[in-house]
């Protein structure tokens, strides 16, 4: 698999449309920057386009009435942004904010809202992802209840990992705190403990990641159970 964010097959799920569908995707599909903190889509918006990111990560946030957000999930080069789209809601009571920066494609609503009802192997692709984008959902609320901040951003320093090419994340505290939906001194606090544990090294909303396995053995069970999912319902051949 290819990994030029200009190529819209470095997207997982873009990858292994059958041929036929790619040949019929591939002249739709745009090219788009995704710089860090826009945002494609607002809470109770109707989204005009789907997103595939290839370098990029995008985070859905669930934003309360008072402004304060918190991430319920990431999305990058596994997935697509805007599921609303094919799942037949329409809207979507989310907010998508790229969280590190990067490329995509972008393809139109009433093209993929098309594909989806014509059912077939598109469908199938599309629901095994929302399946695992549910499950990661479904864990980002157990662990936000149950588990210690520092675990919170192992787990979300490791999803964040999975998706992008290199070890480092571009993030500052502020974004980060929201992502959490803590205070930027808890996060200052849970990522000097990574650090003085020589997990990470962390500087100036620059986070670089010198120890993934221990990053790996800190963090709950929730990141395990995520990967596991996406690992079982996703797809990582090439289409043919």
């Amino acid at each position: 698999m290819t990994s030029d964010p200009s190529n819209p097959r470095t997207n997982e799920l873009l990858a292994v449309l059958p041929k036929a569908v790619w040949e019929r995707w591939s002249e739709h599909l745009k090219l788009v920057e995704l710089p860090l903190g826009k945002v494609l889509y607002e809470s109770g918006a109707h989204p005009q386009h789907v997103y595939f990111p290839t370098n990029a990560i995008v985070s859905l946030l669930y934003v309360m009435e008072d402004g304060a957000s918190a991430e319920i999930a990431v999305v990058g080069k596994e997935g697509i942004v805007g599921i609303a789209l094919f799942m037949g809601g329409g809207s979507t009571p989310s907010r998508a904010v790229v969280q590190s920066a990067g490329r995509g494609f972008r393809l139109g609503a009433e093209f993929i809202q098309a594909e989806a009802d014509g059912a077939g192997p598109v469908l199938h692709v599309l629901l095994r992802y929302t399946q695992a984008l549910i499950t990661q959902m479904s864990q980002t609320a157990v662990c936000n209840r149950h588990h210690s901040l520092d675990q919170q951003l192992c787990r979300w320093l490791l999803l964040s990992l999975d998706r992008l090419e290199g070890t480092e994340l571009v993030m500052t505290q502020e974004l980060i705190a929201n992502m959490l939906g803590v205070r930027r001194e808890g996060v200052t606090e849970a990522a000097l403990k990574l650090q003085k544990a020589g997990l990470i090294r962390y500087s100036r909303g620059h986070i670089s990641v010198v120890d993934r396995a221990g990053l790996e053995a800190r963090t709950c069970e929730c990141y395990g159970v995520v990967k596991r999912e996406y690992d079982r319902l996703l797809p990582h051949q090439l289409a043919v």
